[in-house]
């Protein structure tokens, strides 16, 4: 049996394997709040945040459980590292999901929500497509999926 100082005035001794456990769990959940993003699911609380932080708005149409290439964004480019912490420290982001199996679907108001969203920016019905807006809902531009890196759709993303 090892015993560990630091641990040692919480609990007499613990085995390695335990530590190490529950060292790698935290770990774990701290990596993950490290790389999280702020996503809104309100048009209003967007624009009160972005106007608060002086910041646009990237809404994001997606449909997460049958949109390949909405799936390939959020892969390649919203979940990467590089665009995290661009974003968050650039951005005030705003998804309007779209989901269509049963066990994804959404409360009945945040539907309602994203409907009205896509009424007035997605009228179309493009996805993914990504708009950019000022912090009063006014559309600066708009993209879908590009095969690019995170670095360049930052780029595009900062030239509207």
């Amino acid at each position: 049996m090892y015993c560990f100082l630091v641990v040692l005035e919480l609990n007499d001794c613990i085995k390695p394997p335990i530590l190490m456990k529950n060292t790698v769990f935290i770990l774990l959940l701290m990596s993950s709040l490290s790389y999280s993003q702020q996503w809104h699911f309100s048009l209003e609380e967007a624009k009160l945040k972005a106007k608060e932080v002086h910041q646009n708005i990237i809404l994001v149409f997606s449909g997460s459980d049958w949109c390949a290439p909405c799936i390939k964004l959020e892969h390649d480019v919203f979940n990467t590292k590089e665009f995290q912490d661009y974003s968050n420290a650039h951005y005030v982001l705003l998804k309007a999901d779209f989901p269509r199996r049963k066990k994804n679907a959404l409360s009945k108001e945040q539907q309602e929500q994203n409907n009205r969203l896509a009424e007035k920016y997605n009228q179309n019905g493009y996805f993914p497509l990504v708009v950019v807006l000022d912090k009063d809902g006014n559309v600066l531009g708009e993209t879908g999926y590009r095969k690019t890196t995170p670095q360049d759709f930052i780029n595009l993303l900062n030239s509207f």
